[in-house]
């Protein structure tokens, strides 16, 4: 069994927590240590299984709790070199570790894939995450879904998947025009309908449950992602993140 929430997901913060009985991961660390555990306490989910923290990519909004959760429980965050060389060094954890894009990193009972995938940033990945033949993805902040993310989400049972924003609220919307082409670009986020169009491609069978998440504050709505998600509702459960609170934790079985 793998418990899976998100802690935080939007613009303002990203944190995932993946965990079994005995072992947990995040992927990300973009709230403040504090505020990670406050949140994970408000689920009944125990710190001290944490093993480790992998971050996607130098945004803040991915990486800024990372230095001091890392020394206050004494694990170690994984980066690739890129990434890590992008961060400021005032904001490195003493425990640093580093991976390529295409390893399979072992934590605890885990197996992390980091993925290679297209943002702008300086060697950005997704993760998906195995234990006991059952696999995550953590799939966020995609300009342009590659052949290695589509080839990820067909083994997934559950998956955090982009659904950033809503073109029309894009597009008519108050950001400068160059901010709206960088979203909507190939190295920007995923649409709505793109992460749409994405899962009904490329997903298996046994997808039982897509959260939506990083949905923006200023270009979309919890309804208008939700509503882009009525084809698949009969096929698997469409659940919502939520950048200011935890959202629930789900069992996968």
């Amino acid at each position: 069994m793998i418990e899976i929430c998100a802690l935080a997901s939007g613009s303002n913060g990203n944190c995932y927590y993946i965990g079994n009985q005995h072992d947990a991961i995040l992927i990300d660390a973009g709230i403040s240590a504090r505020l990670t555990l406050t949140r994970m306490a408000s689920r009944g989910l125990a710190p001290e299984k944490l093993k480790a923290i992998f971050i996607t990519h130098e945004h803040f909004d991915h990486a800024r709790g990372a230095r001091v959760l890392s020394k206050k429980l004494g694990i170690a965050v994984y980066y690739t070199r890129p990434t890590w060389n992008a961060i400021p060094s005032s904001d490195r954890p003493l425990l640093s570790q580093f991976f390529e894009p295409g390893d399979a990193i072992s934590s605890g009972s885990f197996t992390v894939h980091a993925i290679l995938k297209n943002h702008d940033a300086a060697q950005p990945c997704s993760f998906r995450v195995e234990h006991n033949g059952r696999q995550v993805g953590v799939f966020t902040d995609i300009g342009e879904p590659c052949d290695k993310i589509k080839t990820s989400l067909q083994q997934c049972h559950a998956v955090f998947l982009e659904t950033n924003y809503d073109e029309k609220m894009l597009w008519e919307g108050s950001y400068p025009f160059p901010l709206k082409k960088r979203v909507a670009s190939e190295v920007g986020h995923l649409s709505n309908v793109q992460a749409l169009e994405l899962v009904q491609q490329h997903a298996a069978p046994h997808l039982e449950c897509i959260f939506l998440s990083h949905l923006s504050k200023e270009n979309n709505t919890p309804e208008k992602a939700l509503e882009t998600f009525t084809p698949l509702q009969q096929r698997c459960r469409i659940k919502l993140t939520s950048r200011s609170e935890a959202g629930e934790v789900y069992l996968l079985k």
